[in-house]
């Protein structure tokens, strides 16, 4: 491994680490040499080496592990060269974590509809029909929406609110499984991740107080339809990570509602007049279609004045023909109707596997949104035995810090009579000693 790494100033040590890390000569996880071992190799001086580790490190490329040294970090902030997970055409995509896109409303009326004035530089960021209808939508959650504005998504949104405050070496609550995109933008930033165990009804307060006993800048949170475990806040959930919030004032909540309206369960938040900044990103990714890149991003006065400020400085603003388009969706009614429609078909195929799994004494995971989390002995084998049954799933690796091994099965495009088809290939790669299931 060390032989990939050259060079005789700090500026080419990195450099050449970040290359075999391009190139698959470094993997995720992977230690390095201790700072003196480098040093002696590459007869360069150890304050030389360790001026490379920290560069890598404030990249998010590298991180610290104490006595242990260094490693890659699990999730680098880069584009690795490795194979595309396909999956092959033959294989029923359980993979994909994309929603329905026969559940997507057709965007042609919409788009033929909307103004098409154009929108010039002094103008006001955000088209007043749709925060209209985002201020409706979030009074109804019981969300205060005095301070909101329009970002590109809902990581665009965790990315912003995040920036307003914190800098490289913060620490940031995280769920744990959660979403990898998250893990790699902490790494981006320089943003040390906490892990806190989640169950049905979200993170676990124990956990979470443990977590900002720790000292950390910032706690995200994703309301319902967490990605990959399916949790939803409930209300005495609610209650008691208020309680756990209240003894840590000055923590960033950041929560992420990237489900929305067909998340598969009621909007709550945990953000009160006893939280000083917070933020609650809502998309449209899931419900209208991740192409339309938008998001709502709600919070208090400080975080979205930082967070518009900061948008001044770059893109300016979400292009208004996008928000006109959303605006002109959630404004129609038989559109609304669809997206009921589509939150309860999405609900039926996760209740159906997730009914098929209990039925043959297989625990699973999926109170809300579009995936079932099925904890196994061994990832990679039980994904390659359903491989070979034609079905294609997600090893839980990616979404996991410290929690255990597991599967991510997607139910969004799963028909409801594929079902038990599926909970049996998953009961056959579960059993010790089992044939091939293609046999």
């Amino acid at each position: 491994m060390a032989h990939h790494i050259t060079g005789t100033t700090a500026v080419e040590i990195a450099a050449s680490v970040e290359a075999a890390l391009r190139d698959g000569g470094l993997g995720a996880g992977e230690r390095l040499p201790t700072v003196r071992e480098l040093a002696s190799r590459l007869r360069v001086s150890p304050t030389t080496v360790a001026a490379a580790y920290r560069a890598l490190r404030m990249r998010g490329l590298v991180v610290a592990q104490g006595r242990r040294g260094s490693a890659i970090s699990h999730h680098p902030p880069i584009a690795q060269a490795r194979a595309a997970a396909r999956v092959p055409a033959h294989a029923l995509d359980l993979a994909s974590g994309n929603p329905d896109p026969a559940l997507l409303p057709r965007l042609g009326p919409a788009l033929r509809g909307i103004d098409s004035s154009p929108v010039l530089y002094g103008s006001e960021l955000c088209e007043p029909g749709l925060i209209r209808l985002a201020r409706r939508a979030l009074a109804a959650d019981g969300i205060p929406a005095d301070s909101l504005t329009v970002v590109s998504g809902a990581l665009d949104g965790i990315e912003r609110a995040l920036g307003a405050w914190l800098r490289p070496g913060d620490r940031v609550a995280v769920e744990d499984p959660g979403f990898p995109s998250v893990f790699h933008l902490l790494s981006a930033l320089g943003l040390v991740p906490v892990p806190v165990e989640v169950d049905d009804a979200g993170p676990v307060p124990q956990a979470a107080e443990r977590a900002l006993r720790a000292g950390v800048q910032a706690f995200i949170v994703t309301t319902r339809a967490q990605n990959p475990f399916g949790a939803a806040l409930d209300e005495s959930r609610v209650r008691e990570l208020r309680a756990v919030l209240r003894r840590h004032p000055g923590v960033l909540v950041l929560e992420d509602d990237h489900g929305g309206s067909v998340a598969g369960a009621p909007a709550r938040t945990l953000c009160s007049s006893a939280v000083e900044r917070w933020a609650v990103v809502r998309s449209v990714s899931k419900s209208l279609g991740p192409d339309l890149r938008l998001a709502i991003l709600v919070g208090d006065e400080a975080t979205i004045a930082r967070v518009e400020g900061r948008l001044a400085l770059g893109i300016r603003w979400v292009s208004h023909l996008l928000q006109r388009t959303v605006a002109a969706l959630l404004a129609d009614r038989e559109i609304v109707r669809g997206l009921r429609a589509a939150e309860r078909a999405y609900t039926e195929r996760r209740q159906a596997l997730l009914d098929a799994l209990l039925e043959r004494a297989v625990p699973a995971f999926g109170r809300s949104g579009m995936n079932v989390w099925v904890p196994v002995p061994d990832e990679d084998s039980a994904a390659a035995a359903l491989l070979d049954a034609g079905i294609a799933v997600s090893t839980g690796a990616r979404y996991r810090i410290r929690s255990a091994p597991a599967l991510r099965i997607t139910t969004a495009t799963l028909r409801v009579d594929a079902a038990a088809r599926v909970a049996d290939a998953v009961t056959l790669a579960l059993r010790p000693g089992r044939r091939s299931l293609s046999a």
